[in-house]
């Protein structure tokens, strides 16, 4: 591999690093246990391995299919049940998209990595919307009386 070939690779693991830095930390900015760092960690860990996985004959999708697997097991660890409450599940789920962001990095598809990591940050930013909460609260309502009505 030239010099040219691992500069552009290596552009590809920052841009990566400064995508899953954002994400994390909005989660950090809101107090949420993974942070700039989880998802920084996320985010350039994904595009190594698919940087990784491009270049070794035949091994592209197995190496791809493996981060995402990888990353649905971390997510299974960061969701818990706590009073009858389901915690994490935001962070598990943003932790995979992440992974995401990563590997399109490492494969080129820069503006779609830049969108997907912008998505993933509204998304995370819903709740600020004025409303939000008390459409999220009738939503709750809602499926509550239909629990205790079966």
């Amino acid at each position: 591999m030239d010099w040219n070939a691992e500069f552009i690779l290596s552009v590809r693991i920052i841009y990566a690093a400064i995508l899953g830095g954002l994400i994390g930390w909005e989660r950090e900015n809101h107090n949420r246990d993974a942070g700039v760092r989880t998802y920084m960690a996320v985010a350039v860990g994904a595009c190594a391995f698919s940087i990784i996985s491009n270049h070794v004959p035949g091994e592209t999708t197995r190496i791809a299919s493996q981060v995402v697997t990888g990353m649905g097991f971390i997510g299974a660890g960061v969701i818990l049940q706590v009073k009858g409450r389901v915690q994490g599940l935001t962070t598990a789920a943003t932790l995979w998209a992440t992974a995401a962001v990563g590997m399109a990095s490492a494969y080129g598809m820069y503006l779609l990595s830049g969108l997907t990591a912008l998505l993933i940050l509204g998304t995370l930013g819903l709740h600020h919307i004025p409303g939000w909460a008390r459409l999220v609260k009738k939503h709750h309502v809602r499926s509550e009386e239909r629990e205790s009505n079966e």
